[in-house]
């Protein structure tokens, strides 16, 4: 998907939903989709950065983004529903929606692991995805056609030492996309995969490795192909697929 050329108004008449729209991989994907054609929510913890976001669209003279503040570790089932019920007044429909928040706080053993922390890591990075999804599926039901994009991680899918809540939630994760592409297969438009990014220069990436050497790490903008192939209508037909970066 890296030689996939994404025609300007791919996702013209789309409405998108990004978590951790505020920085990193959410950041560009929410630019990358808005200059593509689509309406773009930007959905974070921090109104500066998604303001920061929105300016930056409006700049490039993509399509008016809106702004969601949300902190998707103290959410609850109410909150969003409350999100849902927003949406569907607002937009209608909800053609695309991209889970890329994620919370990484260390490395440790099991043994040393703490457990306030190890539900904080299990609400971020699996709880509010499965609460964000089955609030906007009656949205995404709508859509002619709509894609949901779960941003998972080799170890998510490869047991590696010390990874604790962040390594067992990518686990879930990837069973949480399996599962609703089977259930929504034959009996909806929905599209359900998961994009593993691989190695790449966030601040999530610079968490788990302090010492490596950031020039050596490809950026995020080098792996927008991939989500705009993801979100637009050229991967119609591909579901319950773990795709990767370079795969």
């Amino acid at each position: 998907m890296r030689d996939y050329h994404p025609p300007k108004e791919l996702l013209a008449g789309r409405t998108i939903l990004v978590t951790g729209a505020g920085d990193g991989i959410g950041r560009e994907a929410a630019i990358a989709f808005a200059n593509h054609g689509a309406t773009v929510i930007l959905l974070g913890r921090t109104i500066a950065k998604l303001e920061a976001v929105y300016d930056t669209i409006e700049a490039a003279g993509g399509v008016k983004p809106a702004i969601y503040p949300m902190n998707l570790e103290g959410a609850s089932p109410h909150d969003y529903t409350e999100l849902a019920e927003t949406l569907g007044k607002e937009f209608g429909s909800l053609e695309g929606l991209l889970h890329n928040a994620a919370h990484l706080p260390y490395l440790s053993r099991l043994d040393d692991y703490d457990p306030g922390i190890w539900h904080q890591v299990m609400q971020v990075n699996l709880n509010a995805p499965f609460l964000l999804t089955q609030a906007c599926l009656p949205l995404l039901r709508k859509a002619e056609d709509a894609s949901i994009v779960f941003t998972g991680d080799h170890v998510g899918r490869e047991s590696k030492a010390y990874w604790g809540a962040y390594g067992v939630s990518k686990f879930g994760l990837e069973g949480l996309m399996r599962l609703l592409a089977e259930e929504t297969r034959g009996s909806s438009n929905i599209r359900v995969n998961s994009f593993a990014p691989g190695p790449t220069r966030t601040k999530l990436r610079m968490l788990a490795f302090p010492g490596e050497d950031l020039e050596t790490v490809k950026t995020a903008d080098q792996l927008m192909p991939d989500y705009l192939w993801l979100m637009g209508p050229d991967s119609i037909g591909t579901s319950g697929q773990m795709l990767e970066y370079g795969g």
